[in-house]
């Protein structure tokens, strides 16, 4: 099955995915409907958030990578309605975003992280 992401600096050597801080845990979205994905653009840029770009991508390649970094994964389905507050989140960005210097400098796990691995990963996503 195919899917929608959002990645940050496609296609290079500083490609990044998209993905919410909830609960201590790191959901990548996914998204069924590209519409969905692309309106979720336009709120995150709204809040002056870099503008992702949406890829296509097979489901099994995010599941695995996310498996590997210890993130979840969430499928927003077409029509989503949520039920929760957190439900909320996979429809309409967080009013507060990581600061840019916060996400630069965080280190917290880098030292246990191969990078050239994940940008492998990522590129074979493409």
């Amino acid at each position: 099955m195919k899917i929608f992401v959002l990645l940050y600096n496609s296609g290079t050597d500083r490609e990044g995915i998209h993905s919410i801080e909830l609960k201590g845990r790191t959901i990548v979205l996914m998204f069924e409907d590209k519409d969905d994905a692309i309106r979720y653009c336009g709120l995150l840029e709204a809040q002056d958030f870099p503008l992702p770009t949406v890829e296509k991508i097979n489901i099994d390649e995010i599941r695995d990578f996310c498996i590997k970094m210890d993130y979840e994964s969430k499928l927003v389905e077409k029509n989503f309605v949520p039920k929760t507050p957190e439900d909320r989140l996979l429809i309409s960005p967080p009013q507060k975003n990581l600061e840019l210097d916060d996400w630069n400098n965080d280190k917290g796990n880098l030292d246990n992280i191969d990078l050239n691995s994940i940008k492998e990963n990522l590129e074979k996503l493409l």
